[in-house]
């Protein structure tokens, strides 16, 4: 089993699809009510769908992982792309900095390394 995407609610498709490009996703389709993009590295894949009616923003938070966290961070801040929380190092032993879309999504831009799949804590396999 392999998770194929995420599709996210937003209420402006244009201001949606500018964000995600400014972040440097790459955009496979093109729609007035969906478009999906593909991350600039691994097979991963995220959509929009125009929300009707509008919707609120909820518990949602979508994790993008890059290496070079605080590099990638400076770029998007020279863009433009503001945060409402620089890289900080978290008790769970990831490294994130958070931010939201034009939508009011909540995405969290992270390197967790191999504290990913395997924390101190992790337990053993199961299912």
């Amino acid at each position: 089993m392999n998770l194929n995407q995420v599709t996210l609610p937003v209420d402006d498709m244009a201001a949606a699809v500018a964000f995600y490009l400014k972040l440097g996703f790459i955009q496979i389709v093109e729609g007035d009510r969906y478009t999906r993009f593909e991350c600039p590295e691994g097979d991963s894949t995220f959509s929009l769908i125009l929300a009707d009616p509008p919707s609120q923003p909820g518990g949602v938070i979508v994790y993008f992982e890059h290496r070079h966290l605080d590099h990638w961070v400076e770029e998007l801040q020279a863009k433009g792309i503001v945060f409402e929380q620089l890289p900080q190092d978290q008790t769970y032993l990831w490294r994130e900095a958070v931010l939201k879309d034009p939508a009011g999504n909540t995405l969290k831009l992270y390197w967790a390394g191999e504290n990913r799949h395997n924390p101190p804590w992790r337990v053993e396999r199961r299912g």
